[in-house]
């Protein structure tokens, strides 16, 4: 099957670029192949479009780790093993052939990918009842909860995390040169190298700090890499929070409520093994990380939400157990209807 002639020239031996660069990334080449590459890079234009290609597959080597990648790299090394089955050979250079443009185009693609996470954030999420480990490319390690999304942003100066849903937990690498803040609705945790935990519920933001120190500060203008305290030195460092390992600061979203309070360790990082622990949570809160990890969601009636506390460790995703816990020691009775369990006062 012949490569579709493209008008734009550039465009073209791009892709053919993109398509030697996958053949030589297999090994396969046979003779015929050899000599139809060597003609081919002859030319002055395609052999710096076969450099530029080759760049970019080694620039994919050298952030091999980040899952993106990976998973777009595996996918166009497989369409092309698909769509070679049929050999292909060129019968001169104006008869290039390919068994498909797919790999080529996916190639082109990986590459657009690659300058896209080092031009803007790299987004990590995970769905309902999805927990997911990562390791950023500064050495540090990213817990991120179920249902749970946040954007990484990094460059020569800091290193800047932003949390959109859910809860994570950060292990940073030690890095006095680049600030490691994590944006959480108002507040901007920063740290150089310690172990935390952000969490965004409906009402409040959490941060745990299991080792080291952070400081919490009031978040300014600027997003991801931009300007403000979480980009460098706080504006003001007397309003920042400075956080003591077994404690926990509970901001209200929207208020200027701020509290700090002891916290049980052994408990507090256990859903990143799969268990829910709470220490007398009111039943509100409870139920929002229970529901992380099903799609049958729970749903609390009136004033039961604040009224009523919770302690008890649960294995993720067991919403029975978690409702005969609650339902055994409180006044409170389980009503199912159309795919949601409804908890309400008898």
């Amino acid at each position: 099957m012949k490569l579709v002639q493209n008008t734009d020239p550039t465009e073209g031996r791009d892709e053919e670029a993109a398509a030697w660069c996958l053949q030589l990334a297999e090994d396969r080449l046979s003779e015929d192949d050899w000599r139809a590459f060597d003609a081919w890079r002859a030319d002055e234009d395609n052999a710096a479009a076969l450099r530029d290609a080759l760049d970019a597959w080694q620039l994919v080597d050298s952030a091999a780790e980040l899952p993106q990648l990976i998973r777009a790299r595996t996918v166009a090394l497989n369409s092309f093993r698909r769509a070679n089955r049929r050999r292909w050979h060129p019968a001169g250079l104006s008869g290039w052939k390919l068994p498909t443009a797919t790999a080529a185009a996916l190639l082109v693609a990986l590459v657009s990918a690659l300058f896209l996470l080092r031009g803007g954030p790299e987004v990590y999420e995970t769905g309902i009842g999805e927990r997911r480990v990562a390791v950023l490319e500064d050495g540090s390690r990213l817990s991120l909860d179920a249902a749970t999304r946040v954007e990484v942003a990094f460059d020569e100066n800091q290193r800047e995390i932003q949390l959109l849903a859910g809860r994570a937990k950060f292990d940073v690498a030690k890095d006095a040169l680049r600030p490691f803040s994590v944006i959480a609705d108002e507040k901007v945790v920063v740290a150089t190298g310690t172990s935390f935990s952000v969490e965004l519920l409906q009402a409040q933001a959490r941060v745990i700090l299991f080792e080291g120190t952070v400081e919490i500060l009031e978040r300014e203008d600027g997003g991801l890499l931009g300007d403000g305290p979480s980009g460098g030195e706080p504006s003001d460092p007397a309003a920042g929070i400075n956080l003591e390992p077994g404690r926990e600061m509970i901001a209200a979203r929207g208020g200027a409520d701020v509290s700090i309070s002891p916290v049980d360790l052994r408990h507090a990082g256990s859903w990143v093994s799969g268990q829910i622990s709470f220490e007398d949570e009111v039943l509100g809160s409870a139920v929002e990380r229970v529901n992380r990890y099903s799609d049958e969601k729970i749903i609390v009636s009136g004033n039961v939400a604040g009224e009523v506390r919770v302690s008890g460790v649960f294995d993720a995703g067991d919403n029975e157990a978690f409702l005969e816990g609650v339902t055994a020691f409180n006044d409170l009775q389980v009503l199912r209807r159309e795919g949601q369990i409804i908890l309400l006062k008898n």
